[in-house]
Parts: C-alpha cells; structure tokens; sequence
C-alpha cells in the first residue's frame, strides 16, 4: 500500500515538475513577449508623434496639386470654349471691335451665332458669349441697363450684316419711342431696301407681313420637302431666301391679334429665317429664344440664374455706317452671278441625256433656289433673246450652250453658231492656235461677219436644205417628227439642231436680196424647222433687232421662248415690262410669248471668261468620238491661205496625159463649208476669166490661186504659163509666181506683150499643150497692143484668143483696172461679152457690170468691201457668188 503511495507521490511529484518547468517557459517566452510589445509600443508611440507633421504635409502637397490640376483644366475648358465659339462664330460674328470687318461667309452657310460679350473666368482668358439668332431663334432683351440693350441690339446686328452675304440679311425697325433713331447707324442699308422702319401703329402690319412670309416659304421653297431654310442650303448648297430680322423697341400693349401673331412667329419662323429682336416686347416661352437681362449690376444670358456675362461695348458709330454703306453699295451694283457649276450635271452624268424629245437645260437659279429650265422642242420650238450692251447677252448664250452640250452628247445635239456683231468670243468653241481643243457639238462658228452677210444666208440655205432632207427621209418613213423618224431610223444620224444667231437684225437689214431672202429662209425654218429638231436662236441688243421682224407676225409667233435681259425692250409681251427692274446677272424667261404670267426670273452663273468655259471644254474634249472633226470657223476678218484649201488639197496632176478638166481656184466661198470658188476650164467657147476692180492686192491675189491651182494639176512641162505684168503695184505678186512656175512660165511685160498676143494667136492653128495666158493690168497696154503686128493690131489679137483659144485649150485670165477699159479692148461699148464667160468683181459696182455680163436688168445686187469680190460664171451661176480672194503664197 505504502508502495504504491510512494509511487503516486513521486509521479505526482515527477508531473508537478514537468509543469513547473513548462509554467517556468512560458512565463519566460511571456516576459520576452512583453518586452518586444513594450518595445514596440514606445516605437508605435514614437512613431505617432511624427504622423500629423508628416500628413499635413502630405495633405497641403496634394491639396496644392488638385489646385494646380483644378486652374489648369479651368484653363483648358477655357480654351476649348474659345475654340468652339470661334468656330462657331468665326470673322465678324465674334472678332473685337478694334480689328472687326465685314467676313461673309457663302450663301448656303448660316453665320452661326453672334458675339454679344465676354465670359470671365477667374485664371483663364475670357470666352465669347454667344447668342443664337440667323437660322436659329430670337432674343429678347430685359432689364433697366438702357446703354446695354442698346449695344446688344447694335452688336447683333452689325455682327449679323457683316458676316452674312450683301444683302442677304434684311432688316426692319420698330422703334416708336425714338422713330428710328435708335438704329440710325443702320440708315444706309435702306438706299439698297436693306432696311425698312415701320411706324407708330403699324406693329399690327409688320407681324402681318412676318407671317405671310413664313407662309410663303413653308409653301412655296420648302413645300414639304425640306424642314427648314437651312436643311434647304445644307442639301442644296443654295439658299433661296434671305434673313428677316425684326428688331422691336418698345411700344404700347400688345392687341390680341398682335399677340397671336407674334407668337406665330416665334413658332415658326427661325425654321424659315425669319427673326426677332426685341426690347420692351415680351416673348412667350419657347426653346427658339434666347433672353438677356442687361441690369446696372450685371448681365445675365438666359434668365436671372442665367450665366453671368460681361457685355461688349456698342460698335463704333463710324464702323457701323462704313459698314453699310459698302453693303449698300454693293447690294446696289447687283448681286454676283452664280458659279456656272451650278447649271452641270456631275462629270459622270454627264451625255446621259436624250434629246429624241427635245432639250432641256437649266439657265440658271430662281428666286426660290430652284434651277430655272429653257426647253426647246415642239412647245416652244425656237427662242428670243435681247438685252442692251453689257447685260450678259454673250455669257447668257455661253452658259446656255454649256449646260445643253454637258448633258446631250454630240449624236443627239449639234450647234451652228454666228455672230455679226465685232468680236471673237465664240471662236473658242472651235479649234485655234491657243487653244487646240474645241466644242465636239459645234459644226460651225462664224464670228465677225457683221460685213458678210452672205454668211448668214448661206448658214440658213444649209439648214433649210437639212430641213427638206429631214422631211424626206420622215415622209419615206411615213412619220412626222424627229421622236419618230428617230425610232423608225435608228441608224440614222439625226441629232437636234440649235442654230444661233447673234445681233440677227443684221441680217435683216436694208431692202436687197439677201435680206429678202433670209426672211424667207427664216420664216419657213421656224414654221416647219420644230417638226424636224432644228431650232433657232436669235439674240439682238438693240431694239430694232427685234423690230425687224414685226412685219412678220407669221414668223414672230413661232419664238415663243422669250428671254429678256435687264432693261431689255420689246422681247416680252408690250405691257410685260417685268425687264426693267431687274438687277445685273438676271433674266426674265418666258415660254408664254412674253405673256407677264409665263415670266420666270433666274440668276445667270458667269460662264463667258476663259478659264471657267475652258475646264468644262476640255472635259467635253477628251470625251469626243474617235471620228469627231473640229468645227469649221469663218471670221470675217481673216484671210484664208490657199495652202490651206481642201479644193487646193486634192488637187492632183495626172500620170500621164492632160488634166479631164483644168480648174482655177479664184478664192473661197462665203458658205458654211470651206469650199473654193471654182471656175472650170473645158474646151468650150467663153472659157476665160475677167477680174475688173482697182484693187491691185486683190486682182494679183486671184490670178495668183488660179495660177498655182492650174499648175498643180499639170505634171511639168505639160502645160504653158505666160505671164504679162504692166501695172508696177502688181510687179512683186507677179514675179512671186512667175519664179514658183519655174520653167513653165514666160514673162512678158509692156514691151513684149505684143508678141505674146501674135505668137499665141498664131499658135491657135495647131494642137498642143495646155495654155494660160495671166495678164495683169492688161488694160495698161492699150498702147503697146495698138501697135500692128503683122496684119493685126495686139488688141485684135486679144480678142482672137479670147474668142477662138479656150476651144484649142488657150485661156486668158486678165485683169482689168475698170468695167468700162475692158469694153474698150473688147471692140466698144457695143461689144459683145460672150468671150468673158465668167468675172470677178471687186470694186466695181453692180450697175457698172450691166446687162451684157449679168442676166437680167440693171447689174447684180452687189456693194463692194474690202477683200470681198462678186464671182459670176455664165455657164454654172443664175446669180453672184461672193468669195473671198486667197491671200498671198509667200
């Protein structure tokens, strides 16, 4: 028992040492933890003690940079909103008063809005205020600061005029306090009806008229299509109407109907340009408008918790009348003309278009931004154009030509130009030395023929025989009209034709054949000619242009088209007088016979200088066919080259033998192709030439292209030139082709021209070459030719070869000095002619030639000119050709 009491003891005893010495370790890793905590703890205290020095500074370096981050972002939006204002109110809506001028923006862009004062933002520059008005909506002025509405209302004003179009802001006043004087700065855009003051009472009348504006344009220029005058411009790039700013200050209480109709207006009329600015007139609450509150104390945009501004002082009284007098003065000169771009269809539209109906193009812009059209076809089938001097005839027949030839390609359109008056305008549609390109769809251009007017007439012949060749092949076909003959033919060339003819009246003039005959001519082509596609296109600045064709109602009623230029008289309808107020650049169009209810105004884009037509020419250039052929052009001021006759081209000598049949080419014919006036030369009796005139140039130069024509049709030594020169002025041309012939000429001269008359009267007896006898001036040898020769005088010899030599192939083709010195050497006034079978004259009058060279009585109808002669050859001609002789070879 003790045993095992002794044994629990010492096993208690062994257990309680164990937990002593464990108690013991943990107290000792207790105390060492103490310790390290209590360590720590002074350090934590220590460290505390630092903290709020340390976080102070902290938060004081931070608090400084969001300072620092704070002004510089202020500064940025600062600047950003200056950039923003700048676009959006660049130039005069937003510049100082001290650098401001007049910036207009184009017509189809709104100005945006307008500067009325500064935004201060503390650390940053100041920013634009900004008021939306043009297009935008309408401002309201309020508050007791008098001078600073006044300045706001100035301000907007100038700011508005001076950054849109001259005259495309109109402005009316309302100022019954002060009758206007409040605007008086603004007093010289009313010379240009820029400005309008409406008086005491007449509130009512002016919110009026602002409605039925509103009206109109909603009607009649949106008409549906378009939300407002600014999607309008956005689409169109055109902007048909101008601004309408009413600025009204002060008055009475406002009428029930007043009210209703300014409300109507604050609806409605920013959408359609039309604006308000008031002072002293209450608006009623609307998105559209902008209120300004102008106190001693500040101002404010918006309303009383509006944002705080600092307004702009008033424009400088002189800067405002400067200002509109030059807007005045420009509206008054007349508005610029439209960019002839506007009248072209897009390059890759353009030849799209059929003409088997007619043609249709537009001329230019009307008054609500719409294109304006001119169409010729069956209604109506040819036009009328007139207009005093430097109204824009010319520039309104380039962009008229341009817009048809941008659209119809030259299969369906092709254009016959003439021009009588001075000038060479329209010699670029065809092919020139400048510029080498041309108008594919012009066949002819006659410029400076105000002298020729066998040019005209011979342009009309050519169309009257298109005419009768049209009308053929349509009663072959069994049809009428172009459209139908088009669709039977298909393969068939039969393009529109427009024919135009500028300054007619010349034409027309005096009482003589040839104006009788081109009346004719013109009365049938415009009676008949819209059934076959040829339309016609006469244009006159003067008045009497259009009096030469009253005695022809049957022939005035067939232009139905009429187009008037600014002050134009007579073209439209005689109580029609729509043509004298209109501004430079515009046209009346009227397709009712000038009726006053067909007339249509539209504004004419410039498209007469060299480089606008020039781009549009190249473009229509490179896309001519491979087969396109350069218009012909006649100027009546040029002298054509031999060198450069076809006739001359495609002359040739034979292989072998004699030429069928010699032919002298005397010059070229004033016609609508450039042909040579030919004189053959058979073996037939009266086969020589005469050329009678005083003119020693124009004689040398039609025995010169006879000559060198002759001789280019014989091989060498196959035929005889003997030329005799007895006249000094003519020595220098006769040399000139006496050396060119070589060795198949002979010169012969006063002393020798004797022997040349026996020695070829002598040689008629036997066949041999070819023979021509060229005598300048023969009449001058009438002495030397007196003398006897053998049995006959030279004379008498003269008259043998004449007589007896073009049947043995012996011509003579002499000049003389005057009809009646070669009646002499013929035998006498009562001679016969028979043996001069064909002439030129050149300034010999048409009674001097006489019933013995020219059937009929009383001679030809012929007024010579310059460079101009009369060829008549009995045996082709049944009247007189005019030709002009070629000019010298070297």
């Amino acid at each position: 028992m003790a045993d095992r009491r002794s044994q629990l003891v010492t096993r208690v005893r062994g257990m309680l040492g164990e937990a002593l010495g464990a108690t013991r370790t943990r107290l000792s890793t207790a105390q060492t933890e103490l310790t390290t905590a209590r360590d720590r703890l002074a350090k934590v205290r220590r460290a505390a003690a630092v903290v709020p020095e340390r976080v102070g500074a902290q938060r004081d370096r931070r608090l400084a940079e969001i300072d620092e981050r704070h002004a510089e972002r202020i500064a940025e939006l600062a600047r950003r909103a200056a950039d923003a204002a700048q676009r959006e109110a660049p130039g005069a809506a937003s510049a100082d008063w001290a650098r401001w001028r007049p910036t207009p923006t184009r017509r189809a862009e709104p100005p945006g809005a307008l500067r009325v004062g500064t935004v201060r933002i503390p650390g940053a520059e100041p920013v634009p205020a900004l008021v939306p008005l043009l297009d935008a909506g309408h401002v309201e002025l309020t508050g007791d600061d008098r001078v600073g509405c006044d300045a706001v209302v100035s301000a907007l004003l100038l700011r508005g005029v001076g950054r849109a179009d001259p005259g495309a802001v109109r402005l009316v006043g309302y100022d019954p306090e002060h009758l206007g004087g409040g605007l008086a700065g603004f007093a010289p855009l009313g010379t240009a009806g820029l400005l309008t003051f409406v008086g005491p009472g007449g509130l009512a009348r002016l919110l009026d008229d602002l409605v039925e504006q509103i009206r109109r344009i909603n009607e009649t220029v949106l008409a549906g299509e378009y939300g407002s005058l600014r999607e309008l411009a956005g689409a169109t790039g055109r902007r048909p109407e101008p601004w309408r700013v009413a600025v009204l200050l002060g008055g009475d209480e406002l009428s029930r109907h007043e009210r209703g109709q300014l409300d109507r207006v604050v609806r409605t009329g920013a959408a359609c340009g039309v604006h308000l600015v008031v002072r002293g007139v209450s608006l009623p609450e609307d998105p559209t408008v902008t209120r300004v509150g102008a106190h001693t104390d500040g101002a404010r945009i918006g309303g009383p918790g509006g944002l705080p501004v600092r307004l702009d002082p008033p424009p400088p009284p002189v800067l405002v009348t400067e200002t509109c007098r030059e807007v005045a003065a420009r509206v008054n000169a007349g508005p610029a003309p439209t960019p002839f771009t506007d009248l072209l269809p897009p390059p890759e539209q353009m030849w799209r278009e059929d003409s088997a109906t007619g043609l249709t193009a537009p001329i230019g812009e009307g008054p609500h931004g719409r294109p304006v059209l001119l169409t010729l076809g069956d209604y109506p089938p040819h036009a009328l154009i007139g207009g005093p001097s430097g109204t824009g005839k010319t520039n309104l027949i380039f962009a008229w030509i341009g817009a048809l030839a941008a659209r119809y390609s030259p299969a369906e359109l092709e254009f016959y130009l003439l021009d009588f008056k001075e000038g060479v305008s329209f010699a670029r549609f065809a092919k020139g030395r400048r510029d080498p390109s041309w108008l594919p769809h012009m066949r002819l251009v006659g410029i400076n023929v105000n002298t020729d007017r066998e040019f005209g007439l011979a342009l009309l012949r050519f169309l009257a025989e298109e005419l009768r060749r049209r009308a053929d092949a349509a009663k072959k076909h069994e049809v009428t009209k172009l459209a139908e003959l088009r669709a039977v033919d298909p393969t068939g060339h039969w393009p529109r034709i427009v024919a135009v003819v500028d300054e007619f009246q010349m034409l027309l003039a005096g009482r003589d054949v040839v104006a009788r005959e081109a009346a004719d001519l013109l009365e049938d082509l415009a009676r008949r000619g819209r059934s076959q596609g040829i339309h016609l296109v006469l244009a006159s600045q003067d008045v009497r242009g259009i009096e030469a064709l009253w005695g022809r109602p049957a022939l005035v009623a067939q232009f139905t088209l009429r187009i008037a230029l600014p002050k134009a008289l007579r073209i439209l309808a005689e109580r029609n007088d729509a043509a004298q107020s209109l501004p430079r650049h515009h046209a009346v169009v009227n397709a009712e016979s000038g009726m006053a209810e067909g007339n249509q105004v539209a504004r004419i884009p410039s498209a007469s200088d060299w480089e606008t037509w020039s781009e549009l020419q190249h473009r229509l250039w490179r896309m001519r066919p491979q087969d396109a052929a350069p218009a012909r052009l006649f100027d009546g001021d040029a002298i054509p080259r031999l060198a450069d006759a076809p006739d001359f081209r495609a002359l040739t000598a034979p292989e072998t033998g004699h030429a069928r049949t010699p032919v002298a080419l005397l010059g070229e014919i004033i016609d609508v192709q450039a042909r040579s006036a030919a004189l053959r030369l058979p073996r037939a009796p009266g086969r020589n030439l005469a050329v009678l005139g005083t003119r020693v140039d124009e004689a040398c130069a039609v025995l010169d292209a006879a000559a060198r024509s002759l001789a280019r049709q014989h091989r060498p030594g196959t035929a005889r030139f003997s030329i005799a020169c007895l006249d000094p002025d003519a020595d220098p041309a006769a040399r000139s082709l006496y050396e060119d012939l070589a060795d198949d000429a002979a010169w012969y001269d006063e002393e020798t021209v004797g022997e040349l008359m026996a020695e070829t009267a002598e040689g008629l007896g036997a066949p041999g070459t070819p023979h021509y006898l060229l005598l300048f001036a023969v009449d001058a040898a009438a002495g030397a030719l007196a003398t006897r020769i053998g049995r006959r005088t030279g004379l008498e010899e003269l008259r043998r070869i004449l007589h007896d030599g073009p049947e043995r192939r012996t011509h003579v083709l002499a000049w003389w000095r005057g009809v009646a010195r070669m009646r002499v050497d013929l035998g006498g006034p009562a001679a016969r002619t028979d043996q001069i079978g064909a002439w030129v004259a050149l300034d010999a009058h048409g009674g001097e030639l006489g019933s013995s060279l020219y059937p009929g009585t009383g001679g030809p109808d012929w007024y010579p000119r310059p460079w101009r002669g009369l060829f008549f050859d009995r045996a082709v001609h049944r009247t007189g050709q005019v030709i002009i002789p070629y000019g010298p070879a070297r």
